[in-house]
């Protein structure tokens, strides 16, 4: 009996559990590049597939939300996944609560705490190498284990592929992504797996690095996958003529209201100079496209996949970006991070960016006090921020501000600053982010300041301090809840912020 016929070289796999609005970027650019070189992959987002079987199961329900969320799983799913849906605030947050419900009952029934972005697991910690490797030993109590079980057998058997890559960004994911390694490595042994992606180029880029996954990963993978994996593959990595490629993807039923293209046009950061960035401590490099090449791909994806929304992943929006994204649209509204610089400061720019399709900027501003901005070498002044506010507001683009708190120049009189700031910027800032600082272990601070784990695992990207000023996570948790989120310019914009979803959907409501 003849063999069956190969399908594909490799088979590439984004795995649960992370928010499921939109195709992962990654992987899609490996296909981009794997494909313009000659060779066949496949693309599974096993993460959207996962999710779809958890909403499809039987589960008990023990309280009125339940049942109505177990009965309207279908009804709910479509609200997100429908224009119409996002008309009414009321409604969509009740449709994001009800199937985050159900997906809490499937995780409780496996003594889990799960969301639709997040994945818990009492006895088992991300963190911790030992309990991934235990994982991998033991992927049949895996929750996922009744959906990748089935489908990694059929997909493997069908495809014959030499290599299995495995795209892991967030914590979130770790557990089951070793899951599904452990299951591959029992049942297909000869099958090569690579693993990479943003949660594995951080582990791997902290100096203090040992490999505890030797003899369960065969390659890891620190940033651009798309030289190291063609050479695995024994095939020379073509120029840079390639772009991402959705045809696996653009299909499957994310919960937005039409298909989200994720883009990225840099990859690191063009500043790269602010103290409590990761992309700073583990000195990722940046690169970025020519304007000229980011507008020809976005007009060759935007008319292969008809998108409603094009996400730009870059850390920053690049000023060199800005004026050819306005100069010769994309055609589909788009939105991403941005730097608050000078050009955003113009009343005409902005409103030219607007006819561009700009739904939407994100600005990472962090601080309301210029001396704690000056102290993390941000490289914005606060008169600047709110001349970009200003701007950007009376252009009808909505900003999505990110704030950090507990930063080691901050104290309480440095937070109320930021306090001042944002009340007195209301009426321009759409939505709000608020984080409380965490140290990357690599970073420069982290020599200089008393540190101690967070976790007790030996994977962990984050320490935690003894702050200078004694301002410390539980006073700054207090700060927040009592002062900051009550005040009554505050509160309305911290209530229009998306459930869960947050800026992945905040562009649908502006």
């Amino acid at each position: 009996m003849d063999a069956p016929a190969k399908g594909c070289d490799c088979l590439l796999i984004f795995p649960p559990l992370a928010k499921p609005c939109e195709p992962p970027a990654g992987i899609a650019l490996l296909a981009g590049a794997i494909r313009r070189a000659g060779r066949r992959c496949r693309v599974l987002d096993a993460n959207i597939e996962a999710l779809s079987f958890l909403l499809a199961g039987t589960y008990t329900a023990e309280d009125t939300w339940s049942r109505r969320a177990l009965r309207h799983v279908a009804e709910n799913i479509q609200t997100l996944r429908s224009e119409q849906g996002y008309d009414n605030f009321p409604r969509y947050q009740r449709a994001v609560a009800d199937i985050n419900r159900v997906v809490e009952l499937a995780g409780k029934q496996h003594g889990l705490t799960l969301q639709l972005s997040n994945y818990q697991d009492p006895t088992l910690s991300p963190l911790n190498s030992r309990d991934l490797l235990q994982a991998a030993q033991t992927p049949d109590n895996n929750i996922f284990f009744p959906y990748f079980s089935i489908r990694l057998k059929d997909l493997i058997a069908k495809e014959q592929p030499s290599l299995i890559g495995f795209s892991l960004n967030f914590l979130s994911q770790a557990l089951t992504t070793f899951a599904m390694i452990g299951f591959v490595k029992k049942h297909f042994p000869a099958l090569q797996v690579v693993v990479g992606g943003g949660l594995i180029t951080s582990w791997l880029r902290n100096p203090g690095w040992t490999n505890p996954f030797a003899g369960l990963i065969d390659h890891l993978i620190a940033g651009k996958g798309e030289g190291p994996l063609l050479a695995l593959l024994e095939q020379k990595t073509p120029a840079k003529d390639y772009i991402p490629d959705f045809q696996d993807l653009a299909d499957n039923p994310y919960l937005a209201p039409g298909l989200i293209l994720p883009y990225a046009a840099s990859s690191g950061c063009y500043w790269n100079r602010c103290s409590f960035c990761p992309e700073t401590a583990e000195k990722n490099p940046y690169t970025a496209l020519p304007s000229d090449r980011v507008i020809e791909e976005l007009t060759r994806l935007c008319t292969d996949y008809n998108p409603a929304l094009i996400h730009f992943l870059d850390n920053g929006v690049s000023p060199a970006l800005m004026p050819a994204l306005a100069d010769r649209p994309p055609g589909v509204p788009w939105y991403g991070f941005a730097r608050a610089d000078r050009q955003l400061a113009n009343p005409a720019f902005c409103r030219h960016l607007k006819q561009s399709g700009c739904q939407m900027l994100k600005l990472g501003l962090e601080s309301g006090d210029q001396s704690v901005l000056d102290a993390m070498d941000k490289g914005i002044n606060l008169d600047r921020v709110s001349a970009v506010l200003s701007a950007l507001h009376a252009a009808g683009i909505a900003t999505y501000v990110y704030l950090l708190f507990g930063t080691p120049a901050e104290s309480i009189a440095e937070a109320r600053k930021t306090l001042d700031f944002t009340v007195n910027h209301c009426r321009e800032i759409t939505f709000l982010n608020l984080a409380i600082f965490n140290m990357p272990v690599c970073s420069l601070d982290a020599e200089r300041l008393a540190t101690n784990n967070f976790y007790t695992g030996d994977l962990s990207l984050y320490c935690d301090f003894v702050h200078p000023r004694q301002w410390n996570r539980k006073k700054i948790r207090r700060f927040l809840d009592r002062e900051f989120k009550k005040h009554p310019a505050i509160t309305p914009i911290i209530r229009r912020d998306p459930p869960l979803f947050t800026s992945n959907h905040a562009p649908f409501f502006t």
